[in-house]
């Protein structure tokens, strides 16, 4: 009998040591999560941003990286990322930004920041510190004046070329070559390749090349500041017929191999397969090539005329959603993702060059010969840049178009007269206030 209530009284101890300890261990009733009860106590109200972004795995390592960075140095803060490749990016941050329920923070680029900026959809985000960006990049973030969107790397257009083909043949690039010098140094080449090379890429069909052309005829962009139609009639008659020129020299490859072209594909990229010595691209391209075949490939300017061809752009921005109800919060991230040394360590070059002056400063001693190449043709590109203006709500669809209408002047199933009316036409359908 005494050992029976031994064991009751046992029992009945271990019930109120467990019944003590489950209380103790316990999450408190009206707290979201121990985590967030632990962020509180160490830098105010628990909050998580969502954030959105596109790119390159390289890309989304280094971000992730970088918000990882952010919480251990704001303990309150933490980051719902939702990240992917390109395909769909935009269509998933359309639907869900007119549901009202877009991420606290979202990447766009130059040509979808107007669309988003004139539904209502951005936040202004004058209050964010961008005292050290270039103001052309700056200012290509804003829509009627309000500052929508922070830079975050910048870019600029200029040409690339095969230099080690150009090293056996002896041939120099000018510092500051113009179109008259450019097309020159195409015929005198040509001669001296292979049946099958070309010198030349076919500018006819780039829309890029184009507007470089056009900038240094002193006519500006395709589209003026303030999204009206801008091509000029006369500067695009005369692009085409110089280029119809030079393919019939067979200086430019036939249109049925341009456009066959496809950046990075080592059989079908035109300037990596060997067919052309010249094509146009952007600074921040320069890598890919230079990752295929290393140090066969340099980068000049774009070329001048009257005046400079080339321009500065942002190779995309961070926006903050109206909706957002940690609007503060994500705009302290973003003037951190973009001026603290700390997130330059994390992010180096995976979105361009930094846009901050004081952080490419710190960064470039570790920089490899490829960015250095970037940062050389961004800084020759800058001392006379266009002021570059974010495209017109529509401009994307409008591109794809234009590319279509410059390919059928170039296979001869239209004129350059026609095609000028084509792209007036199919700007108006397009683009929208």
């Amino acid at each position: 009998m005494k050992k029976a209530i031994s064991w009751i009284s046992l029992l009945i101890v271990l019930s109120i040591v467990l019944a003590i300890t489950a209380c103790g261990s316990g999450k408190p009733k009206n707290a979201a999560s121990t985590e967030e009860s632990s962020r509180k106590a160490q830098g105010g109200e628990a909050i998580k941003l969502r954030i959105a972004w596109a790119g390159s795995q390289a890309r989304h390592d280094a971000t992730l990286k970088a918000l990882d960075l952010y919480t251990k140095k704001n303990p309150n803060v933490s980051f719902e990322p939702e990240f992917s490749g390109f395909d769909g990016y935009y269509e998933k941050l359309t639907t869900q930004s007119a549901a009202k329920n877009a991420p606290d923070i979202m990447q766009i680029d130059t040509y979808n920041i107007v669309q988003y900026a004139s539904r209502g959809q951005l936040a202004d985000l004058s209050s964010v510190n961008v005292a050290d960006v270039d103001p052309n990049l700056v200012s290509a973030g804003k829509y009627k004046e309000q500052q929508v969107g922070i830079p975050l790397g910048k870019n600029a257009t200029g040409f690339i070329y095969n230099k080690a083909v150009l090293d056996k043949l002896g041939v120099k690039l000018s510092e500051n070559m113009t179109w008259d010098d450019l097309f020159k140094l195409a015929r005198d080449i040509q001669p001296k390749l292979e049946k099958g090379k070309y010198s030349l890429a076919d500018l006819s069909m780039d829309p890029d090349a184009y507007e470089m052309f056009q900038l240094s005829k002193g006519k500006g962009f395709a589209h003026t500041a303030d999204g009206k139609f801008n091509i000029d009639h006369e500067t695009w008659t005369e692009f085409n017929a110089i280029l119809d020129q030079l393919r019939k020299e067979g200086v430019v490859p036939p249109a049925d191999i341009t456009v066959t072209y496809k950046q990075f594909d080592p059989k079908q990229d035109l300037l990596l397969n060997g067919t052309v010595l010249f094509l146009s691209t952007y600074a921040a391209g320069f890598g890919g090539f230079d990752n295929v075949s290393p140090n066969t490939f340099a980068l000049t300017p774009a070329p001048s005329g009257e005046k400079s061809g080339g321009w500065l752009v942002p190779s995309q921005f961070f926006t903050v959603s109206s909706n957002s109800k940690h609007a503060e919060e994500a705009k302290k991230f973003l003037e951190w993702f973009i001026n603290d040394t700390e997130a330059a360590d994390a992010l180096m070059l995976s979105r361009g060059v930094p846009v901050s002056a004081k952080v490419l400063e710190y960064v470039s001693p570790k920089l490899s010969g490829s960015d250095k190449a970037q940062i050389e043709l961004l800084d020759k590109t800058a001392a006379n840049a266009n002021k570059f203006s974010s495209r017109p709500n529509g401009y994307w669809n409008f591109r794809m178009d234009f590319i279509k209408i410059m390919q059928e002047v170039a296979f001869g199933k239209t004129n350059p007269d026609l095609g000028f009316e084509a792209a007036q036409k199919k700007y108006a359908e397009l683009i929208k206030e």
